[in-house]
């Protein structure tokens, strides 16, 4: 299931062709949807559903879609973002590869199951200019405590302009 950010902020179900589609998201198409509607539920509020603020709130952070052992999220341009050359700060964007993960690690786990990042390699290829910068993020391979990652960001286009691999822990 893809949500799509409406003018409210509120999620809207799409087509899974209409997900595909979009240039930002090259790689959903390669992960099953969720079918489960509490697993969904639990999900369809990350990162803003909270009862308190947490860092990926004040970033700004938004869910777009999840499938299974995948999500993508979407940081929306800001002019605070930046940095004083003019770009969105490349911690803004570690943190948007980091917290990409998030759900497509979270999902195949109980609630209150706990997870971190062990490791985490970034490379920026590109710069975002005063635009959105879109992340997916998918699982590699899963162990028993440990779970390999990937992610992508991506400017509207979809021109790829950072990625990242990533090493959690499942306790």
């Amino acid at each position: 299931m893809a949500w799509p950010r409406g003018r409210a902020g509120r999620f809207a179900r799409v087509t899974d062709a209409a997900a595909d589609a979009d240039p930002t998201a090259p790689h959903a198409a390669r992960f099953a949807p969720i079918e489960d509607a509490a697993l969904l539920a639990r999900w369809a509020k990350f990162p803003q559903g909270w009862e308190r603020t947490y860092f990926p709130n004040l970033v700004g952070l938004e869910l777009e879609e999840v499938r299974t052992d995948y999500a993508r999220l979407r940081l929306p341009f800001r002019p605070e973002l930046e940095q004083p050359a003019g770009v969105v700060h490349g911690g803004a964007i570690a943190t948007l590869i980091d917290t990409v993960v998030v759900p497509a690690v979270g999902q195949a786990y109980d609630a209150g199951t706990a997870f971190f990042t062990v490791q985490m390699d970034v490379r920026y290829l590109g710069s975002v200019v005063q635009q959105d910068a879109i992340a997916e993020g998918w699982i590699e391979k899963r162990g028993r405590s440990i779970v390999f990652c990937r992610a992508e960001v991506r400017v509207p286009d979809g021109k790829l302009v950072a990625d990242g691999t990533l090493t959690y822990t499942v306790r």
